[in-house]
């Protein structure tokens, strides 16, 4: 189960505030890091977080008994991202990006479940599930299931369903 992530983004403010309006929560900011980050708090029973570092921190380890540090560093394309649950509908996810002015599509993953690929910023993607998406993922995505389509070669092409 993950509580937390983390993201770098140019508008980390603008940017915490569109994804705790996906998660149903609030965006708050968030100093015990880097100058600058906020934090979007879904405010559901597992106090989900998502936390928005300015563009280009990096994570480093700090001397001692002392919390990691977030420091300046080089803008770099990234393969990190999230897939995150939201209560909208795929309209409504659709008029954020299209008024945040973020590229945003739907595909559906190895035939078995929907996303919608949320680029932040054009930048860094985060997968958006509605309710029904969530459901196709949760069906598919068993460990069960996911073993058995790797045992069958068919990892390129098509999830369990």
């Amino acid at each position: 189960m993950i509580f937390h992530v983390s993201m770098d983004a140019r508008e980390p403010q603008r940017v915490a505030e569109v994804l705790a309006e996906l998660m149903g929560g609030r965006a708050t900011p968030f100093p015990p890091v880097a100058q600058g980050s906020w934090v979007a708090h879904a405010d559901d029973d597992r106090n989900t977080l998502v936390e928005v570092y300015p563009l280009g921190t990096m994570l480093v380890e700090a001397e001692g008994d002392a919390d990691f540090l977030g420091v300046p560093g080089m803008r770099m394309p990234s393969s990190s991202h999230f897939a995150m649950a939201t209560r909208l509908s795929q309209g409504e996810v659709f008029a954020i990006a299209t008024r945040e002015g973020w590229p945003a599509k739907y595909r559906k993953r190895g035939g078995a479940f929907g996303v919608i690929e949320l680029w932040i910023e054009g930048e860094r993607v985060v997968e958006v599930l509605t309710d029904a998406m969530q459901d196709e993922y949760q069906r598919a995505l068993t460990l069960e299931g996911w073993l058995a389509m790797l045992a069958h070669g068919d990892a390129k092409h098509r999830l369990p369903a």
